[in-house]
């Protein structure tokens, strides 16, 4: 076993969503983040891609739409609308083993909320600051239109953690 001595990069996040063009938009229009493969049709068949999907998802999906967008600093965003989707009835599942949220850091944090809930996302809590008289970081929670919870900060997650204590 080799000894990695430098930091694996990330590369993208998977999102499921209901409805890929209505995601496809709110993504792009309301984070501007780039469109870089359009919403496209995968079937369960021979192809390389079916034969793939059928070796990650199992049989029986039949179908799924898939997109793919990037952030402004290169982080993929996959998206897929599976045939068979199913609204949880409760998406903030934060003690069970698994991703519940991701981040992004926008120093316009008030812009951004606003932007969220006017295209049908929900915020859930305030905005607080992390280090009150210390530093001006801020941070939210908030959920997109289509259940996914997103984290807001104002500022670098290196630099928000970094030697802080709350």
């Amino acid at each position: 076993m080799t000894n990695q001595t430098y930091p694996t990069n990330f590369s993208h996040v998977g999102l499921s969503v209901p409805d890929i063009d209505a995601a496809v938009k709110f993504y792009s229009e309301v984070m501007g983040w780039y469109v870089i493969m359009a919403p496209a049709t995968v079937t369960e068949d021979s192809s390389a891609i079916g034969e793939m999907s059928q070796a990650v998802f199992g049989h029986g999906w039949e179908q799924y739409r898939i997109a793919h967008l990037t952030t402004g600093d290169g982080v993929g965003i996959e998206m897929f609308e599976f045939k068979k989707n199913v609204d949880p009835e409760d998406n903030f599942r934060y003690f069970e083993t698994g991703i519940f949220h991701y981040g992004v850091q926008d120093p316009n944090i008030q812009e951004l909320v606003d932007r969220i809930l006017a295209h049908g996302g929900k915020q859930r809590m305030p905005i607080k600051t992390y280090y009150p008289g210390k530093k001006p970081y801020q941070m939210v929670y908030m959920e997109d239109p289509f259940g996914n919870l997103v984290e807001i900060y104002t500022h670098a997650y290196d630099l928000t953690y970094s030697q802080g204590s709350y």
